[in-house]
């Protein structure tokens, strides 16, 4: 099956906005952007050639300000972990953890996570994907936005390696259901619960959870592995 995405239009699941970039984040971008950054090619990128080894690779698609991508990265070491991220004051926020946190084992593309992964990632070539609390959209006449829609969650599950996993969490909970019925139907796809998942160890709590947490709202996790 062609995974070409210029055949038919696509809508986007998120608007580029004119956020502030903070002194340190423009720093950040000019100083360790060169070293982090991989410009978007339409050609297959070497993984093992741009982190200088070969690891178990991981994708997180929409870091936001990159907290949770950097601790994430920190206490594995041994992992190997790509940032996709379309806003450029995020972009700066995690390439200053990048450097605060001496972490090498990090890159990021900024640039529409579909075209990353249609022409610059191999099938099978990851481990695992993140996509944690993605823009909800949650006007109904919205949902049509929404990032966890089918063909996404096939390309996705198309570059995991075998036992290789999707790993979601949203706090809104009619996109947790739409999000169970279409990684549900994904034949390639199986749950490794009976329906949502207890949170992972390896999500680390950001603050704006926790205060959702303290305020009441829930939270709910998705873990599905290529079968």
């Amino acid at each position: 099956m062609s995974t070409d995405t210029s055949a038919h239009p696509r809508i986007r699941s998120y608007v580029l906005r004119a956020g502030r970039v903070g002194s340190g984040q423009a720093r950040a971008l000019a100083e360790l952007g060169p070293q982090f950054m991989l410009p978007y090619q339409a050609e297959t990128l070497k993984l093992d050639a741009v982190f200088g080894r070969a690891a178990p690779r991981f994708l997180e698609i929409g870091f936001g300000m990159g907290e949770g991508l950097a601790e994430i990265a920190a206490a594995h070491p041994e992992n190997d972990y790509l940032g996709v991220e379309v806003h450029t004051p995020g972009v700066g926020a995690l390439l200053k953890q990048v450097g605060e946190r001496g972490l090498t084992n990090v890159r990021v593309i900024q640039h529409d996570a579909v075209e990353v992964l249609t022409h610059m990632l191999d099938p099978g070539s990851l481990a695992g994907v993140h996509i944690f609390f993605p823009d909800p959209w949650h006007k109904k006449r919205h949902h049509k936005r929404r990032l966890i829609q089918p063909p996404l969650v096939k390309l996705l599950a198309s570059r995991l390696a075998p036992g290789g996993y999707i790993h979601l969490a949203t706090d809104w909970q009619d996109y947790a259901e739409q999000m169970l019925a279409v990684l549900s139907a994904e034949t390639q796809l199986a749950n490794t619960v009976a329906d949502y998942a207890p949170r992972p160890d390896t999500r680390p709590l950001t603050k704006f959870e926790q205060r959702g947490i303290r305020l009441g709202h829930g939270v709910w996790d998705l873990v599905f592995r290529r079968t």
